[in-house]
């Protein structure tokens, strides 16, 4: 057993050094490959002899001068990827870092969503995706031991659709059964036996998961991915990316790229909470900072480069309202599903207490502000609380208790995310721009990211056609009838 972690943790070692860790270091700096990679064996094989049943012993608190990997972003999707890489390569011979500039979270994404998981899409990719989310959250105690818990509710979702929509529904709900989700089509008079608080005169029909379908707890998946990755040994910063360094690689040609030197990123400049700059070197870097993940790109030439760089990474924030509210009359149930409405409105119970929360996304001339979270309340009057009360008229009598607000990674092309590696930058590879879906996505995003960097293709699901190169040819992936 031990052989055989050893030979797999050696070839990947190998792989990640071949070529990379030469332009990584300077001259006087220089280590040569394979003694770094006989030096790491060794270290891993005593750490695994003298605790055999503890597992790594977590990273010094050190600042790391040099690194296989960075990742950049320590939410969702970036603890994720350190997590799935870590797991991949067992022991400890590849050196990861997540560089996080919020380490409270307070502004993050990923704490700052409604926590849905639902199969129902209807691009392949984002079905699957959802699918796996699922199946890892059903088997989170094997991963992280007996109190692992995200508090999942499984009452599913239910899509309404009008006349105009409910082929369209029929269509993805199809598609959904064939790749293994489980849902059933009600109609007009189905819906309203099923659920006699709705009012569904103007709905033709909709769309129930039941199974693998519902809403957790945000910070307690995060908390597990985190503590899975750092247990592994992955090193968590507390900074902020301000710029990238550059490699010259003259003897590199790009398909479809002029003539010239090509660049690849080198080194990520870390500005601490103390106002000191730090240069980290690395292999490989992975931009997973949500909704700030176009800005960090362009620190890295993407968008405001030459050739290939002259296309930006489409991912900006936008800001979302949530509200929590409370029916003042009989309302719908316990076992009330999470609820998309055609005109892009959802609901849902909150806990036990008869507590309810709802958004919507705003039209693309009401998008608001996003300097601050401030909510605005009297987008909740005029633009929610009608489409509530048409929809459930015992939401006509209701009281706002509590509202926050949070960002997407606004994908401004199609609002998919953006997976893989870019097409020029060769070390660089992206997982952003997920428009609100990320944190159920999270977990296919960190194995898919693990494989295309260990095995280099994706294995287990083919994500390909979510990668960048879709901006540079035009071909977008957009969701149909799904919000």
């Amino acid at each position: 057993m031990i052989t055989r972690q050893l030979y797999n943790l050696c070839k990947t070692i190998v792989r990640l050094n071949r070529g990379i860790h030469t332009s990584v270091m300077n001259m006087q700096e220089q280590e040569h490959p394979i003694s770094r990679t006989v030096r790491i064996l060794k270290d891993d094989l005593t750490n695994f002899v003298k605790t055999p049943f503890q597992g790594p012993t977590n990273p010094p608190n050190i600042f790391p001068r040099h690194v296989d990997i960075a990742i950049i972003g320590g939410g969702a999707i970036g603890s994720s990827i350190a997590y799935f890489l870590k797991e991949k390569t067992g022991l400890r011979g590849v050196n990861i870092v997540v560089i996080e500039k919020d380490s409270t979270y307070s502004q993050c994404s990923t704490v700052l969503s409604v926590g849905g998981l639902r199969q129902q899409f209807s691009l392949p990719e984002n079905i699957q995706m959802s699918l796996f989310g699922a199946d890892f959250l059903r088997t989170l105690k094997k991963r992280f031991g007996p109190d692992a818990d995200v508090y999942f509710t499984p009452n599913g979702y239910l899509m309404l659709a009008s006349e105009h929509g409910a082929q369209q529904l029929l269509d993805n709900a199809k598609l959904q059964r064939e790749l293994g989700a489980v849902n059933k089509i009600l109609t007009k008079s189905e819906l309203k036996e099923r659920f006699p608080w709705m009012e569904v005169s103007d709905v033709e029909a909709g769309c129930l998961g039941l199974e693998k379908e519902g809403w957790f707890d945000p910070w307690a998946l995060l908390g597990l991915l985190k503590r899975g990755a750092i247990d592994l040994g992955t090193q968590y910063i507390n900074g902020e990316v301000v710029g990238f360094n550059f490699d010259d690689q003259q003897d590199i040609i790009v398909d479809g790229q002029l003539s010239g030197t090509t660049q690849r990123l080198e080194e990520v400049q870390v500005k601490l909470p103390n106002g000191d700059i730090k240069p980290i070197k690395f292999a490989y870097c992975i931009i997973a900072a949500g909704a700030e993940s176009g800005e960090v790109a362009k620190l890295a030439k993407v968008g405001n480069g030459a050739g290939m760089l002259t296309v930006p990474l489409p991912v900006e924030r936008r800001k979302r309202y949530v509200y929590c509210f409370e029916c003042q009359e009989n309302g719908p149930g316990l076992n009330t599903p999470m609820t998309l409405d055609y005109t892009g409105l959802y609901f849902r119970r909150d806990g036990l207490g008869g507590a309810y929360i709802t958004g919507l996304s705003p039209q693309p001339d009401e998008e608001p502000c996003t300097s601050n979270l401030e909510v605005d309340h009297d987008f909740f009057t005029n633009r929610i609380w009608p489409l509530l009360a048409q929809r459930v008229p015992a939401f006509n009598a209701l009281k706002v208790k509590s509202s926050w607000a949070g960002y997407y990674d606004y994908n401004m092309y199609d609002e998919n995310g953006i997976i893989g590696a870019h097409p020029y930058l060769y070390n660089l590879y992206l997982a952003t721009g997920f428009s609100g879906h990320g944190i159920q996505q999270s977990p296919a995003v960190g194995r898919a990211i693990a494989e295309l960097i260990i095995d280099g293709k994706f294995q287990t699901l083919d994500l390909t056609r979510l990668g960048f190169d879709r901006i540079l040819v035009d071909k977008p992936m957009y969701e149909v009838c799904i919000f």
